[in-house]
């Protein structure tokens, strides 16, 4: 039976609206709260191009463990009344609570789901077997994707040797008979189709499409998102080369 999937990862209690300020180092910006500035984490690397204004809001979450030094999380930013979510934990949790509750499409018939995932000297976010052996394994590798450009969501926002990698990594267990996919979470709901960004980094737009050729299944979502927490709502389609 499937469940509700507009809210499968709920924030921690506690969060709060604040005003961006800046962002001083690479984990760490600084916010508005309550008249106070506070240091707020941040696990996103990229840039996070068009999100970071000064003035903006952004939803902040309580730390979870009250030892940490940065008390606040950034869990979504504001601007032109957008949402955009920024925490870069939640595609790979998506993926596992999908599978779980069980809308995704794409996941049907697997029975078991490991996250990180060791294969060769690499790790990828998760692993789908099915116990019956009906399926083929199924490799899957997952991306935050916060950027919107002319209403097409892209990735990524920075140049990513990491993201090339991945892709890489992915046509070539394509090439050994294994099943594999790239899940790109959009934590934005204002994109109405997906591809590569190719203005900021031509060569990962190069292999997004040579994946393709390559049987590299692309599965662009958009989060459906809120104050309370993040869900799934529906797949965008791939714009062509």
């Amino acid at each position: 039976m499937k469940m509700d999937a507009s809210n499968l990862i709920a924030y921690p209690e506690g969060c709060r609206v604040a005003t961006f300020i800046r962002r001083y180092k690479r984990f760490t910006v600084e916010a508005l709260l309550d008249g106070e500035v506070v240091g707020v984490h941040t696990n996103n690397t990229g840039s996070m191009l068009g999100l970071l204004r000064e003035g903006c809001d952004v939803l902040i979450s309580p730390a979870l463990n009250p030892a940490r030094k940065l008390k606040w999380t950034l869990e979504m930013t504001r601007n032109s009344g957008v949402w955009v979510g920024v925490n870069t934990s939640i595609p790979n949790k998506m993926i596992e609570k999908a599978f779980y509750a069980g809308v995704l499409p794409e996941l049907e018939g697997y029975t078991h789901i490991k996250r990180e995932a060791k294969v060769g000297n690499s790790r990828l976010d998760a692993l789908l077997t099915d116990e019956t052996g009906k399926l083929p394994d199924l490799w899957v590798e997952c991306k935050n994707v916060t950027l919107v450009e002319d209403e097409v969501a892209c990735f990524p926002d920075a140049q990513t040797a990491r993201g090339r990698k991945h892709l890489e990594e992915l046509m070539s267990l394509a090439g050994s008979g294994a099943a594999v996919a790239m899940f790109f979470f959009i934590q934005r709901a204002d994109g109405q189709c997906f591809g590569p960004a190719d203005f900021i980094d031509q060569e990962y737009a190069d292999l997004f499409y040579e994946a393709i050729d390559s049987k590299v299944a692309m599965w662009p979502y958009v989060a459906s998102l809120s104050l309370k927490g993040v869900g799934i709502s529906h797949r965008l389609k791939v714009v062509n080369r």
